[in-house]
């Protein structure tokens, strides 16, 4: 009961806290449209002061104010409704908040150096669709669709920009190019074709202001040539922002996910180099996790990377493992209890090694979580023997905890079965399908699955994906005659 108490207090504060994480947002995105007014009204020479502005157009200012609180506050409810998690997380909110007003100052300044038609406003929706997906970066487009347009609006840029009908279309110009960069984008998963993703976005930019401004003849073309931009600019300012976006909030896209995974990423480099097994056993694993992951509509990159690092805390004490040990083995040295503490410690020393690194939180959970609270069978197995029966299996099982997720359950049941398949004498499927249902079968009845949202049809679809791959990695060979060849020059000779 007071645990629960506890989660509800948490939550309670977590939701004030965004709440006021959302209303200092909104005095930042009155600030930058006092800015942009102040800008404006230098640019037309104006001499006024921002106060003399506000005095003159103070019914704009007012309907100003109040679109922009209305457009937080919708912000606000559309996440505790539907993304309820994402306003418990304040790096969430900070992040939701800022690609807004980067997206705004950004096509503010391209809009008033260059031309309204330059402006990339499609790159907060390929930025969205990156880091918080595609549901959010639908919703977001609009509500920046929206508040761009009211930026635009109340404050005097109307008066600075000769385009009367691109400030009356800026709705549909940002939402239009925001959902064919959300829809072409997901299908993209390179850093080049992301580029090329820039010429399906200048689509609907350069078709609107042909509508637009058909009536300006020759002069149009030039404004193409801006609306061509837009498109190429969103894509390639998305490029270079993402990174940094990655970085400070430590998202997990599926970029940055392939760039874990490269053999030259710092910790699997040095799992390479200390424990060469383990190395091998995880590209095994990921290999299988990432047909799993297919097979189960998950995020296949995000099941390969999370294969990658799970037993990174083996790089503490690599000897202790069987698969780096070259015919000594350290265990028979210790005693049982020694040696479990040793063989569990590797999935904290993972997780914690992994959150060193300032890597994914989702794969810290994962490194964590893949034995679950499983018991080490074989030291348990050794105890009983010195012990005559009089031992508590939970001081030789894993702490937990249990898988929290699928991408945690299926590297759970590939780590479990690329061991045991190195154990098989026969290969067959036979022989591979019965051993991975055991393996799915014991974690069944050791309720490892309780906390995951796995159904036994997913279970029966990675059982068939793991052994498909595994009969496929280890298949029969043909058995090669013992001959000696000798070269032609040397049986002439004879």
């Amino acid at each position: 009961m007071n645990a629960a108490a506890e989660a509800k207090n948490g939550a309670r504060n977590a939701y004030v806290r965004s709440a006021f994480i959302f209303l200092f947002n909104y005095l930042v995105f009155v600030a930058l449209c006092a800015l942009f007014t102040w800008l404006n009204a230098v640019a037309l020479g104006e001499g006024h002061s921002l106060a003399g502005y506000v005095r003159e157009n103070f019914t704009s200012v007012a309907a100003l104010l109040c679109s922009l609180f209305v457009l937080c506050v919708i912000v606000w409810f559309y996440y505790f409704f539907e993304r309820r998690q994402k306003l418990l997380e304040a790096k969430s909110v900070w992040l939701i908040f800022i690609l807004l007003e980067t997206g705004l100052v950004v096509c503010y300044f391209f809009g008033y150096f260059f031309n309204i038609y330059s402006r990339p406003v499609a790159m907060l929706a390929l930025l969205a669709l990156m880091l918080l997906g595609r549901r959010d970066a639908i919703f977001l487009n609009v509500i920046f669709a929206l508040l761009l347009y009211s930026c635009d609006y109340f404050t005097n840029f109307t008066e600075l920009n000769q385009y009367a009908a691109a400030m009356v279309s800026t709705p549909l110009i940002v939402f239009s190019a925001g959902m064919v960069a959300v829809f072409v984008g997901s299908k993209v998963k390179t850093r080049l074709r992301s580029l090329l993703t820039g010429f399906a976005i200048c689509l609907p930019i350069v078709i609107l202001i042909a509508c637009l401004e058909y009536s300006r003849g020759q002069g149009i073309w030039y404004l193409l040539l801006y609306g061509l931009e837009a498109g190429i600019v969103s894509a390639v300012l998305f490029m270079a922002l993402l990174p940094m976006f990655e970085s400070v909030f430590n998202c997990v896209t599926d970029y940055r996910l392939r760039e874990l995974s490269d053999h030259d990423a710092p910790l699997i480099r040095e799992l390479k180099e200390k424990a060469p097994g383990t190395f091998n056993h995880s590209i095994v694993v990921a290999h299988l996790s990432e047909a799993c992951a297919i097979a189960l509509g998950e995020n296949a990159a995000l099941a390969r990377a999370a294969a990658y690092y799970h037993d990174v805390g083996k790089l503490r004490q690599p000897e202790y493992f069987a698969e780096n040990q070259a015919g000594y083995n350290p265990h028979n040295e210790l005693s049982p209890e020694l040696s479990v503490d040793i063989i569990r410690s590797h999935a904290k020393d993972g997780s914690e090694l992994i959150r060193s690194k300032h890597l994914p939180k989702v794969l810290a959970d994962v490194a964590i979580q893949h034995h679950g609270t499983l018991p080490i069978k074989f030291f348990y197995a050794k105890a009983l023997k010195m012990t005559d029966g009089e031992v508590d299996i939970e001081d030789f099982s894993y702490p937990g905890p249990k898988p929290q997720t699928k991408i945690a359950a299926i590297v759970m049941i590939a780590d479990a079965s690329e061991a045991i398949s190195r154990t098989l004498p026969d290969r067959t499927p036979e022989k591979v399908e019965n051993a991975v249902r055991e393996i799915i079968e014991e974690r069944m009845d050791l309720d490892q699955f309780t906390e995951c949202d796995v159904t036994m049809r997913d279970l029966s679809t990675i059982k068939e994906a793991i052994v498909s791959c595994l009969t496929g990695v280890y298949h029969s060979r043909v058995q090669y005659p013992k001959l000696t060849l000798k070269r032609k020059d040397e049986k002439q000779h004879e």
